[in-house]
């Protein structure tokens, strides 16, 4: 029974044995001069931007003049606004000058918002640009010009409500 068992395990290192060969038989994993990279790669070109569309442009311009209205609107109803908060100086909450000056001054803020529309819309018009990846100059001029206005016109609010405290 013992030499039953033997016989299998003999004959399985034997055939193993069989598969061993000399190290020298194997290919090489040395890069073979096929492998090589060989040749000059050229830069790629560089990505111009389609640019915008006529109608885009048009919008563009449109939304600059209807925020340039907005803001010389502003202007007018911040000289009231300002005439008001310095009448009001001095007096507190519930004085007719103070209530005077609080709807001036939430009329600039319900002014300001024309403003921000159109900063909004050029938002949108830029994140539509940049996602079909046109050319995104013409954009970024006219809506740094609308936030400008919109910062603008935040500053002169804070400092006339900082005026009525």
């Amino acid at each position: 029974m013992i030499m039953s068992r033997a016989i299998p395990i003999l004959l399985l290192g034997l055939s193993l044995g069989a598969c061993a060969r000399a190290s020298t038989d194997y290919p090489s994993l040395a890069i073979r001069d096929v492998e090589r990279a060989q040749g000059t790669m050229l830069p790629p070109a560089p990505y111009i931007p389609p640019p915008i569309s006529a109608a885009t442009g048009d919008q563009l311009t449109r939304l600059a003049q209807q925020a340039d209205a907005a803001h010389r609107e502003f202007g007018t109803l911040a000289d009231r606004a300002r005439r008001a908060v310095t009448a009001a100086r001095g007096q507190g909450p519930g004085s007719d000058n103070w209530a005077v000056a609080q709807v001036a001054v939430a009329q600039l803020e319900s002014q300001r918002s024309a403003t921000m529309i159109q900063l909004a819309d050029l938002d949108r018009i830029f994140v539509d640009a940049a996602a079909q990846g046109n050319e995104l100059t013409r954009i970024e001029e006219v809506r740094q010009k609308v936030s400008a206005m919109v910062d603008s016109e935040n500053l002169l609010i804070d400092e006339l409500l900082r005026s009525l405290r």
